[in-house]
């Protein structure tokens, strides 16, 4: 092999042996939370995911003091650095950067100001609270994120029937995973009611129309709400239901029931609905 060619090679194999910078790489095992990722040249220092109560800023009082609201769930804190040889960006950049980052998810930021910014948003039924503070002039960011248990609608078959004699339809709250069409375990007493209601009336038929909030692509909505409305048909045929007493359509951001502006109306129209056939 050629002289020149082996010190190239000598010289890559150094390179690639040579230490990482401590803030080049993540600390082992952690990574951005799903709901938003890092800013340039930033690295995670330390992590977290445990259930633990959050303190945040929600407004200041007449004596200009901070409010603060305390919440528990499942709390994820990821602590960033800035990379050696980077420019850290200002407090103002990173609060405007997470600020228009939240507001893309569907949230709604409470407070901002002083090195801090605290948010609130609703993904499938489930309050997210989340909470970035600024420190050593914009060199370290702390970010944490708050997911509150999602509520449970209680419903019974009864409840069903009544509606579909009245209305012809109902919503049904049924939580799913973020971005996916898996039913959350705490939603399966709804599918067991919804199996009572057709094995108590056997003659009935439904259609199941999967909907979504107006949040992101209208095309990836429209998929989403037709894997939903198609799980939850699965859920009752894995249950003894006939397929041919179901259909399953998504509907997506089309139908909505309330006002897609406001944190509420978006929850209200993330549903699926049971329709009489």
């Amino acid at each position: 092999m050629h002289k020149s060619m082996i010190n190239a090679l000598v010289f890559l194999a150094v390179m690639i042996l040579l230490p990482v910078s401590a803030h080049s790489a993540d600390s082992e095992g952690c990574q951005d939370h799903p709901f938003l990722t890092r800013m340039p040249h930033f690295s995670i220092e330390d992590c977290s995911a445990a259930f633990d109560a959050l303190e945040l800023t929600v407004g200041l009082n007449a004596e200009e003091e901070e409010q603060l609201k305390t919440v528990e769930g499942q709390v994820t804190r990821i602590s960033y650095c800035i990379e050696d040889g980077s420019q850290a960006p200002s407090d103002l950049q990173i609060r405007r950067n997470y600020e228009s980052a939240i507001k893309k998810i569907g949230g709604s930021v409470i407070y901002n100001g002083d090195n801090c910014l605290c948010a609130r948003t609703v993904k499938n039924g489930q309050e997210i609270w989340i909470a970035v503070r600024v420190f050593n002039g914009g060199e370290t960011i702390q970010l944490a994120i708050a997911e509150i248990e999602a509520m449970v609608q209680e419903v019974s078959a009864n409840d069903m029937y009544e509606a579909l004699n009245r209305d012809g339809f109902m919503a049904l709250y049924i939580n799913f995973d973020t971005g996916k069409a898996l039913i959350k375990p705490q939603s399966l007493p709804i599918i067991a009611q919804v199996v009572a209601l057709l094995k108590e009336n056997p003659s009935l038929k439904l259609g199941i129309e999967g909907h979504t909030d107006n949040v992101g692509e209208a095309v990836f909505n429209k998929a989403l709400s037709q894997e939903r409305a198609e799980a939850v048909m699965a859920a009752l045929v894995e249950r003894g239901i006939a397929s041919g007493r179901l259909s399953a359509t998504g509907r997506g951001q089309e139908v909505p029931l309330a006002d897609n502006r406001s944190e509420e109306g978006r929850a209200k129209n993330r549903r699926v609905e049971i329709v009489k056939r």
